[in-house]
C-alpha cells in the first residue's frame, strides 16, 4: 500500500505536524511501505527520505495570517499541468491524506468525485485534524459570533465532505467534527489517531550536573534557582500571556523561565519579558537538534504549558517522558494522556499555575509518584507504536475494514443538511 500526504504546516520549526510526518516516514521505511509527502517550500524540489519515503516541495508564498509558514493554494493544483496533479498521477497512491482545513480540502473533493478517474486513479481520501479550525479562526481572525458561525458552516459543507474518512488527534479536536457531521447524505466516520513521543531521546537519564549548570549560567543564577521551561511555538493560539502571569504570581527572583521556540510573537514577547522580568526570562529559540532540546527537559524543574485549548500537545508529552513535572490546564487535548495521577492540572490562571508549581516543587512524595506515572504513560505513546497504529489504520480505511474502531459516524441528512431518521449510504463517491 502506498500513501500520500499533503500539509501546509511544514517548515524547519513547524512543530508537531512536522514531527509526526517525519516519524511516519521512519515507520514507512521500517515497514518497507511507500510513503509520499507534499509540502510547501521556497521552490519546487524533491528529496528521498530513505528507500521508501519521498518529500515533494511545491513552491509557495508565505501564508497570509502567519508568514512563518508557506501555503499551497487551490490554483496550484487545479490546472491540468499542475505539479501536484503530476505527482498524483506519477505516484498513484492508494490513500491520500489531507492535513489542512483551508486550501487542500478542495483537492479532496476533486479526488472523491473522480477528478482523475479517467486515468484509472481513484484513491481513498482521509483528512487528518491536527488542530481545531474554530480556535485558529478565533486567535487569528476574530472571536465574533458571526465568524464562529461561518466557520461552522464551512466545516459542515466544505471540510467534512472533503474526505471519505476523518482522523482526529484527540477527542477535543474531534468535537468540532461531531457538530459538522450532523445531517449528511453520505456516511463518514471519525477515528482517533494520537500523536507520540520519542521516549528514548526524551528521558530522565539525560539529567546531569554539567547540563544543569549550563542552564543556570544562562540566567547567571545560583544552584537554588528554580527553572521553569516552556517549549513550543510563540504564536497567538498558545495563550502565552499566562506564562508571565504565572511568573508574576510566583514573585520570587529564584524562579526563572526558559523559552524554547520561535514564532510571530517572539519580538513582542521578548520586549515584554525585558520590561517586566529583566534577567529572569531567557529565549533559547527553535532547537532543531532533538538531543539538545531533550537536555533542556531533563535538567529543568517544571514544564509549564499555558494553552487550555491544545489540540494534543507533543511538548507536554515530551516533558512527561523526560521526568519533568508538567503543569498545564485541565482541558483540551492534553487530557488524552495527562491527569491528576501523572501531572499537575489546574485552571489556566496565574494564581492557579503558581500554586501548582509550588506543589510540584515542595511535595516530594507526590512528585515521585506522579513522575513515575508520567513516564509510564508517555511510554504508551512511543512513536513506533503510534506510527504503526496509523499505518494499520490507513490500510483498514482503504479496505473498508475499520468500522468498529470509529469514534463516531455522521448522522443522516437531506440536501439541506437537516437530520433524517434513516440510514445513509457509504462514502464511495
Amino acid at each position: 500500500m502506498k500513501t500520500l500526504h499533503l500539509t501546509n504546516a511544514w517548515h524547519a520549526a513547524s512543530g508537531g505536524i512536522s514531527t509526526f510526518y517525519r516519524a511516519l516516514l521512519d515507520a514507512a521505511e521500517r515497514r518497507r511501505q511507500p510513503m509520499r509527502l507534499i509540502v510547501p517550500g521556497e521552490r519546487n524540489d524533491c528529496e528521498d527520505a530513505g528507500s521508501f519515503g519521498r518529500i515533494y516541495y511545491v513552491a509557495a508564498k508565505p501564508a497570509p495570517v502567519n508568514s512563518t509558514y508557506r501555503m499551497i493554494w487551490p490554483q496550484q493544483y487545479l490546472g491540468p499541468f499542475s505539479r501536484i496533479r503530476s505527482i498524483l498521477l506519477e505516484e498513484r497512491p492508494d490513500l491520500v491524506e489531507i492535513c489542512d482545513k483551508y486550501s487542500f480540502p478542495y483537492l479532496g473533493h476533486l479526488l472523491r468525485i473522480g477528478w482523475l478517474r479517467d486515468r484509472g486513479f481513484h484513491p481513498a481520501v482521509a483528512a487528518l485534524s491536527c488542530e481545531r479550525m474554530d480556535e485558529n479562526v478565533r486567535a487569528y481572525i476574530s472571536p465574533a459570533a458571526w465568524v464562529r458561525r461561518l466557520t461552522q458552516v464551512y466545516l459542515k459543507w466544505i471540510y467534512f465532505p472533503c474526505a471519505d474518512h476523518h482522523i482526529a488527534v484527540s477527542r477535543y479536536t474531534a468535537e468540532e467534527l461531531r457538530a459538522a457531521s450532523r445531517g449528511h447524505k453520505i456516511r463518514r466516520g471519525v477515528w482517533l489517531g494520537p500523536m507520540g513521543v520519542d521516549a528514548e531521546t526524551f528521558s530522565p537519564a539525560r539529567r546531569s550536573d554539567q547540563a544543569r549548570h549550563h542552564l543556570l549560567d544562562l540566567f547567571k543564577a545560583t544552584s537554588g534557582a528554580k527553572l521553569l521551561l516552556y517549549s513550543g511555538r510563540l504564536v497567538p493560539e498558545k495563550n502565552l500571556d499566562l506564562l508571565f502571569d504565572t511568573l508574576q504570581e510566583l514573585g520570587d527572583l529564584d524562579y526563572r523561565l526558559l523559552i524554547a521556540g520561535d514564532g510571530s510573537l517572539r519580538s513582542a514577547f521578548g520586549d515584554q519579558a525585558n520590561r517586566r522580568f529583566p534577567g529572569r526570562v531567557v529565549f533559547a529559540g527553535h532547537l532543531p537538534n532533538r538531543a539538545a532540546l531533550a537536555d533542556l527537559y531533563a535538567n529543568a524543574d517544571v514544564f509549564v504549558h499555558p494553552n487550555p485549548r491544545e489540540p494534543f500537545g507533543i511538548a507536554p508529552l515530551e516533558a512527561m517522558a523526560s521526568g519533568l513535572p508538567l503543569v498545564a490546564p485541565n482541558s483540551g487535548g492534553i487530557v488524552t494522556y495527562a491527569n491528576d495521577e501523572n501531572a499537575w492540572l489546574t485552571a489556566p490562571t496565574g494564581p492557579a499555575f503558581a500554586a501548582a508549581i509550588r506543589s510540584a516543587l515542595t511535595d516530594s512524595a507526590e512528585r515521585t509518584r506522579k513522575l513515575a506515572g508520567a513516564r509510564a504513560r508517555a511510554e504508551e505513546f512511543e512513536w513506533e507504536k503510534i506510527t504503526d497504529y496509523f499505518l494499520d489504520l490507513y490500510a483498514a480505511l482503504q479496505a473498508g475494514a475499520a468500522d468498529e474502531s470509529a469514534l463516531f459516524y455522521s448522522t443522516p441528512g437531506d440536501y439541506f443538511g437537516r437530520e433524517l431518521n434513516r440510514p445513509i449510504q457509504q462514502a464511495t463517491d
